[in-house]
């Protein structure tokens, strides 16, 4: 899926011959000094062609705007010879570390940063950053700043990220098996796909508001297999959330991620991806998982849908052996995925493409690349040296880390 644009698309018209400046100054010059003359005088082939030239060029100039990105010789091509994305531009410094390959041939990156009292922080990071949204305040009713005291009443849903991370919790006692979210902010909450809200459709990017509406809810699917689907959190292979992929457009990342749930390895691990415990460790505590996020449509390239999601997931855990000790395992991932016009690019029709991931784990074991995460309980609790962070704060980007290091999480 390399190379350019096809040589020629039908019913476009063919590019005119290149004319040189010095043969426009000399047309431009013959008709400065003929201009007084009366009578009127055939143009040599020269000049017509010049003009025809001229006069092309200032039709098209009337017909596009500045800056739309159409393809110089006019029309689009109905298929492209490049992945969606492939212009995309990685900043310098990011290809570090082992990785997956993206749809784009860049590569992402894993970081994990583990605990300070037990409490262990993953992160992974993609090669690709994520556009940033607005910082905007929560209306009434939304999520307060930290160090003041949070209701219990229901949060409104998220629709643009906030500034600041949510006040303290209620701080009457810890979770239990029965009420496994006391004392976190998800305990307000919604709770599983319910929480994944779509925003409204529209038509973008020359396709339809029905294209839309599939991308949208596509990529709800797609976030709900691969982290709410009870068997693959249960460490199960996600073959719904995979199917949902298309093998024309992510050559690189589908047979990546295959080979991790059967060999993960710090460079190939599917929790980039996918929440998965082993149960032969843990299970979840009840059957329900919070979630938090927002996710928006736009509009990429001609014949490309863009939608970008950013949610959080609170896992609540006990150990699969027994006992009532409830561990809080948090991910915070953003995804990007598209969904391309088979008339305009190589694409299943139906099918989503990742365009770029990133990922933030908090409460679980560090440096174990084994296809899981692995939420740290207090006589597993160790010290370690690194940076804090509140794993409920939406308020700014997912961390950007150089090299592997294990930090404190502020809560879980």
């Amino acid at each position: 899926m390399t190379g350019g644009r096809p040589d020629h698309v039908d019913g476009e018209p063919e590019e005119q011959p290149s004319i040189s400046d010095e043969q426009v100054e000399a047309f431009l010059r013959e008709a400065a000094e003929s201009g007084g003359t009366s009578v009127p005088k055939e143009p040599s082939a020269r000049a017509r062609m010049v003009t025809a030239r001229l006069r092309k060029q200032q039709e098209e100039a009337r017909r596009t705007p500045a800056g739309n990105g159409r393809d110089s010789r006019g029309g689009w091509p109905r298929r492209k010879r490049q992945t969606a994305g492939a212009a995309s531009a990685t900043p310098p410094g990011w290809r570090t570390g082992p990785a997956w390959q993206d749809m784009n041939g860049t590569r992402s990156r894993r970081r994990r940063i583990g605990a300070v009292a037990g409490v262990a922080l993953a992160v992974v990071l993609a090669a690709v950053a994520v556009r940033p949204s607005l910082v905007t305040e929560y209306l009434p009713g939304g999520e307060q700043e930290a160090g003041t005291a949070v209701s219990s009443a229901p949060l409104p849903a998220e629709t643009a990220r906030p500034s600041a991370a949510p006040g303290r919790a209620d701080q009457s006692g810890g979770p239990t098996v029965e009420q496994p979210f006391r004392g976190s902010p998800a305990l307000r909450w919604a709770d599983g796909a319910d929480a994944i809200e779509l925003p409204e459709a529209k038509a973008v990017a020359g396709m339809s508001k029905a294209d839309a509406e599939l991308a949208l809810r596509r990529t709800k699917e797609f976030l709900v297999a691969a982290n709410l689907d009870p068997d693959v959190i249960a460490g199960g292979q996600p073959d719904e959330a995979l199917d949902l992929l298309d093998p024309e457009a992510q050559k690189d990342l589908l047979p990546d991620q295959r080979r991790g749930l059967r060999e993960p390895s710090s460079e190939h691990d599917p929790v980039g991806l996918f929440s998965r415990f082993d149960p032969a460790e843990v299970r979840l505590a009840g059957d329900v998982v919070k979630v938090r996020g927002r996710m928006t449509l736009a509009g990429g390239k001609p014949g490309e849908i863009t939608v970008h999601a950013d949610y959080t997931f609170v896992y609540p855990l006990v150990k699969a052996g027994g006992g009532d000790h409830v561990e809080r395992t948090i991910v915070r991932r953003e995804i990007t995925t598209l969904l391309l016009d088979p008339d305009r690019w190589y694409a299943t029709p139906g099918k989503l493409a990742i365009h770029e991931y990133k990922v933030n784990m908090f409460n679980t074991a560090c440096a174990v690349y084994d296809g899981y995460l692995h939420p740290v309980f207090p006589e597993d609790r160790k010290q370690a040296a690194g940076p804090s962070v509140d794993p409920y704060d939406r308020s700014g980007e997912l961390r950007d880390t150089e090299g592997k290091e294990c930090g404190t999480v502020t809560r879980t």
